[in-house]
C-alpha cells in the first residue's frame, strides 16, 4: 500500500483518538548522578505519542495507538505495556529486521545542564515506518489523528509518511500535531524548522511550547507564532510556568477549510502550582488533557484546564506516565472560580480523589 487512495472515505468511527509515533523502552536510574556513576536502572516506557495515548484511555477515551517495534523482547514488553492502561494496539506492526528504540536517562530535570540521555534508536523498527507500510483503515478510524514533530525526524520515510496524513482529503479526521521539537533527532541544517513549520500548517489542532518556537523558528510571543501558523483552527501556545494561551476559530471535524469569516478567540490560562517530582511527560500529559475535553465539546477554557491538570499529574510522579486524575474530580477543580484556580497547589498524590483535601492546598 503506497498512500490512501483519493476519495478515501473514513470507516465508521470505533476510536476517540488514534495516536501514531514511535515508542521505546526507556531505562530510569536508581538514583542520581551521571550516567557513567548510577550502578543500575528500571524499566518503563517512553513515546510522546503513545503516552498520549495511554493518559487518554486511563480517561475513559477509546485510543489506539500506532506503530512499528521489533520482533523482540523489548517490543513485547512495549507493546504489553501500552495495552494493559486500554489502549487498542491491534494495528502495532512487527519488523523481524529492525530492533525496538530504547534509551537510558539520568533524574535531573530534562531543563539542566545535567541531564543525560543516551539513545538506541538509530535503525529501530519504527524508523521504517513509510506511507507504504502503515495500516490507513486503523489510522483514519478515529475521531481524531494525534501526531507528532517527533516521527517526521526518524528518517526520510517517516518524514513522507506524516506528509501523507497531514495532506488535505476528505474525510480526513481532525488532524491533532504536536511540534514537539527535538534538535538532536534531526540530521543537521534548517530542515528541521522549516519541515516542522510546514506540517504545523497542514494541522487543524497544533500545540507548541513558546520556547520551542523560539529555538526553531525564531519567533518570539504567542502573536507572533500565531501570525507564522495561521491555518490550524485551535492553536496551543504553551509558555511553561505562565500557562498557556489558545487561538480558536473553531474546530474541523473533516477536510480542511478556510478559516475567513470566523472570529479569532484567544484565551489565556494560568498555569498551576506545582510541586514537581520529574518534568518528564507533561507536554504529552497536558495534549491529552485537553484532547480529551476537545472530545467531551467542553469551552477552551476547561480543555487548557484539563490539560494543565493531566500535566500535574505527571509532574508529580517520577515516570511518563500515572494514573490521571477521576473525571469527576478533574471536573470540580476545572469549574473553579478564576482566584481559587489560582491559588491550588498540587503535589505528589493529589489525584487520587478520596485524598484530595489533603493534597490539594492553598499556600
Amino acid at each position: 500500500m503506497s498512500g490512501p487512495a483519493a476519495g478515501t472515505a473514513v470507516a465508521a468511527t470505533t476510536t476517540d483518538v488514534v495516536c501514531l509515533g514511535e515508542s521505546m523502552v526507556t531505562f530510569l536510574p536508581s538514583q542520581p548522578g551521571r550516567l557513567a556513576d548510577v550502578p543500575s536502572f528500571g524499566r518503563g516506557i517512553g513515546g510522546a505519542e503513545s503516552n498520549v495515548a495511554c493518559a487518554l484511555a486511563a480517561a475513559g477515551h477509546r485510543a489506539a495507538w500506532v506503530g512499528r517495534v521489533g520482533a523482540d523482547g523489548f517490543g513485547d514488553h512495549l507493546v504489553e505495556t501500552i495495552a494493559s492502561y486500554g489502549v487498542d494496539t491491534s494495528a502495532v506492526r512487527r519488523d523481524p529486521f529492525r530492533p525496538t528504540g530504547i534509551y537510558f536517562r539520568t533524574a535531573t530535570d530534562r531543563g539542566t545542564d545535567t541531564h543525560e540521555v543516551a539513545y538506541y534508536r538509530a535503525g529501530s523498527a519504527a524508523s521504517a515506518m513509510s506511507p507504504a507500510n502503515v495500516p490507513y483503515e486503523e489510522l483514519f478510524a478515529g475521531r481524531i489523528l494525534h501526531l507528532s514533530g517527533i516521527t517526521a525526524a526518524l528518517s526520510g520515510d517517516c518524514l513522507a509518511l506524516l506528509r501523507e496524513l497531514t495532506a488535505a482529503r476528505p474525510g480526513r479526521p481532525l488532524v491533532s500535531f504536536d511540534v514537539n521539537h527535538r534538535p538532536h533527532l534531526w540530521r543537521g541544517g534548517d530542515a528541521d524548522a522549516s519541515v516542522l513549520l510546514e506540517l504545523a500548517r497542514r494541522a487543524d489542532l497544533v500545540f507548541v511550547g513558546e520556547d520551542e518556537a523560539e529555538e526553531a523558528w525564531g519567533i518570539v510571543g504567542a502573536e507572533a507564532i500565531r501570525a507564522a501558523v495561521p491555518e490550524p483552527s485551535v492553536l496551543v501556545v504553551k509558555r511553561g510556568s505562565a500557562g498557556a494561551t489558545v487561538f480558536a476559530s473553531g474546530l474541523r471535524q473533516g477536510p480542511r477549510s478556510s478559516n475567513a469569516g470566523e472570529a479569532e478567540v484567544v484565551t489565556h490560562v494560568p498555569a498551576l502550582r506545582v510541586d514537581v517530582v520529574a518534568a518528564v511527560g507533561a507536554g504529552d500529559a497536558f495534549a491529552a488533557g485537553f484532547l480529551s475535553a476537545t472530545l467531551r465539546g467542553l469551552p477552551v477554557r476547561d480543555r487548557v484546564r484539563h490539560g494543565h491538570l493531566m500535566a500535574a499529574a505527571v509532574l508529580t510522579v517520577p515516570g511518563d506516565l500515572t494514573e490521571p486524575p477521576a473525571r469527576d474530580h478533574a471536573d470540580r477543580l476545572v469549574a473553579l472560580g478564576d482566584d481559587a484556580w489560582g491559588t491550588l497547589r498540587l503535589g505528589p498524590g493529589w489525584t487520587a480523589a478520596d485524598r484530595a483535601s489533603e493534597e490539594v492546598r492553598t499556600p
